[in-house]
């Protein structure tokens, strides 16, 4: 296990208060919030390195410098405001705010954890001013805030950062004009022009073009400067501080990636031969040792030319992970190769993306057929509408983004498409609780409420790689309407062993575990891994419960509903997903216009309230539906309502 150490607050303080030049202790501190942001993601496993450290020099400058919120206090009317719409760099924000005292040590270095701070931006986190991680809201939010202090007749300005990738998204420009309009001057957007987006540079995902003559056709007043440079920051702040009657905007030129030499975005695209690989995840150990050390050494170099003493470096804890493993299977691979194969018989199969690639494994896809792969950049409104275009001209769109945008922020567009009753395919990746690291911004747990309610649209999601590849061939070749293809973005906990002979028919599931004492039907790789955890539970307490897949999330065979539940009276639904408007609410309205819930009990298991972040295991056993969990309300739910049938046990009846 590879040692972390973290740069703790003492030597922050001590920098602080070293009689040294006023950029030479900013560049100082900078690299050792870069030191600590790097450590903290190499705990936690995941987090967005290549961003936060674009933009650290900029954030350290506003904290230091520029802002009066360390000393007037996070609370008070008349603070300076700073936050990041983009908000993936905020592992970056964390190590500053660590560095100024503000967040504690316990929580800084839980970063993805249950106790700790969040993947994404949220409120609840000391210093936080405002949740993002879902694009292109930001500068509306600095609006309002904004806007707020002046009615109240507050000071204090309001600084938002977007990023360069950001600027595709159709509610930035909604804002930029708005803004002008409304004569919202105290406002201050930072645009870090990194040049590279999840994995690509800016101008071969959707060139930005003259982006200054772009702002200033706006209204704003454009400054343009190196963001890695304090001297020209502060020269352009100064510039804005003196500007009182127009919003105001920096374009920062940034080097994704600055402070590790590898991750640095000339030499990281070059290596990686067009792609960069550093924008998410942790680094490997050989990786992390590499870019720790360097980051170090330079700044001890520098504390000997100032006359300091090199740092004193803090060993953190290492974190017990637990005993929870996955399988190799990603259901996404399989889709992705599904829709290599269709493709080959299909000329009207024409894949829609959004920045998201390589997550959504669509990557193969776009080399071996370019010309039907259209790269829409981070605008899933325009991409769901064009689809509708493809649509109507007959054409097959088969539309690819993480499902919190896709089925939320296009969802109007997708009820538009759906009323001309054409056929397009919806892929809704990342749906559901898992992975929970980055926070509510991209879990998924209201996207089947969304759209489900759609008279010709099937929403389905496949438990194992083999269902996934009938699922695409079902949507693509057999169903008459859209459909709503639900995959989780992470590799399966367990691969699902579906009946020999299995074959996808719409509205019917397949009991994978046989049982007589009540029924849990569930669906997707993580769930019904839960629910078998759960079965094996119960097993042991003569508790026989039947494990139903049940992929088609909106749709049900009524007469398959009967035959599967047969003379079991205690129902239960596993949802991934909020208890509104999934699985269990399909069921249980097929139950009641069938007459199948006399003397029937019957349950949901669902994401209640807002989701929480963490660990998989820490978020399930959170929300209660980890297989234990589950046992245990299962066997509580049979304690407390009365025996209604012979295939009801109580505790110790067989």
């Amino acid at each position: 296990m590879v040692r972390i150490t973290l740069i703790p607050l003492e030597e922050f303080q001590r920098v602080r208060t070293a009689s040294i030049d006023k950029y030479e202790r900013l560049a100082l501190i900078a690299d050792m919030c870069r030191a600590n942001t790097l450590a903290s993601v190499k705990r936690a496993g995941s987090g967005h390195l290549g961003s936060s450290f674009s933009a650290m020099d900029i954030v350290v400058w506003l904290y230091y410098e520029e802002m009066n919120t360390v000393a007037v206090g996070l609370d008070h009317p008349d603070r300076d405001i700073y936050f990041s719409s983009k908000g993936h760099d905020v592992p970056g924000q964390y190590a500053v705010l660590f560095s100024l005292g503000i967040l504690p040590k316990d929580q800084f270095i839980k970063l993805r954890r249950l106790e700790g701070t969040c993947g994404h931006p949220d409120v609840s986190t000391s210093g936080i001013e405002a949740n993002s991680g879902s694009l292109g809201m930001g500068i509306s939010k600095a609006k309002g805030m904004a806007f707020a202090k002046r009615l109240g007749g507050y000071q204090g300005r309001v600084f938002v950062m977007n990023g360069d990738g950001e600027m595709q998204e159709g509610q930035v420009y909604e804002a930029l004009q708005t803004a002008t309009h409304q004569r919202i001057a105290n406002i201050s957007l930072i645009i870090d022009h990194n040049k590279v987006q999840s994995d690509r540079p800016v101008r071969e995902i959707c060139d930005l073009g003259d982006l200054e003559t772009k702002l200033q056709t706006f209204g704003w007043h454009v400054a343009r400067c190196d963001g890695h440079d304090f001297r020209q920051l502060e020269k352009v702040f100064a510039e804005f501080k003196a500007i009182t009657d127009t919003p105001k905007v920096l374009i920062a030129d940034t080097i994704k990636g600055r402070g590790v030499s590898f991750m640095e975005h000339p030499a990281a695209l070059k290596a990686g031969g067009g792609l960069y690989r550093w924008h998410s995840g942790a680094p490997d150990d050989l990786f992390f040792t590499d870019a720790y050390q360097e980051i170090i050494t330079r700044i001890n170099a520098r504390m000997t030319k100032l006359e300091l003493s090199p740092l004193v470096l803090e060993e953190v804890t290492p974190e017990d992970k637990g005993a929870r493993t996955v399988s190799c299977e990603y259901v996404a691979d399989a889709f992705g190769q599904a829709l290599i194969d269709i493709a080959a018989e299909r000329e009207d199969l024409v894949v829609l993306d959004s920045d998201l690639a390589a997550d959504c494994r669509i990557r193969a896809f776009e080399l071996k057929y370019p010309e039907r792969f259209i790269e829409n950049g981070i605008a899933e409104q325009d991409m769901v509408s064009m689809a509708g275009g493809l649509a109507l001209q007959g054409l097959l769109p088969v539309v690819n983004t993480f499902a919190a945008f896709l089925a939320a922020r296009a969802n109007e567009q997708i009820y538009n498409n759906a009323c001309e009753q054409t056929k397009i395919v919806y892929v809704c990746h990342y749906a559901g609780l898992i992975p929970a690291g980055p926070g509510q911004s991209h879990q998924s747990i209201r996207d089947i409420s969304l759209v489900g309610a759609l008279p010709n649209l099937a929403v389905i999601q496949p438990c194992n790689a083999v269902e996934t590849r009938m699922a695409v061939e079902y949507c693509v070749k057999e169903a008459e309407g859209s459909c709503v293809l639900r995959l989780i973005i992470g590799p399966s906990p367990r691969i699902i062993e579906l009946p020999p002979g299995y074959r996808l028919e719409l509205g019917r599931g397949v009991t994978l575990v046989d049982g007589s004492n009540a029924v849990l039907f569930a669906y997707g790789p993580i769930m019904l891994h839960e629910a078998l955890l759960a079965a094996e539970i119960l097993r042991e307490s003569n508790f026989h419960l039947k494990v139903v897949n049940m992929p088609w999330i909106n749709r049900v065979n009524t007469d398959w509903l009967q035959e599967v539940i047969d003379t079991c009276r205690a129902l239960f639904v596993l949802e991934d997903h909020a208890p509104v408007g999934g699985l269990g609410d399909t069921l249980l309205n097929a139950l009641m216009a069938s007459d199948l819930m006399s003397v029937r009990h019957f349950r949901k298991f669902a994401v209640e309230g807002y989701p929480a972040w963490g660990t998989p295991s820490e978020v399930l056993k959170y929300h209660g539906l980890d297989g234990a969990s589950l046992a245990a309300r299962i066997l509580e739910t049979r304690n407390v309502a009365p025996p209604l049938s012979r295939n009801w046990p109580f505790p110790g009846e067989r």
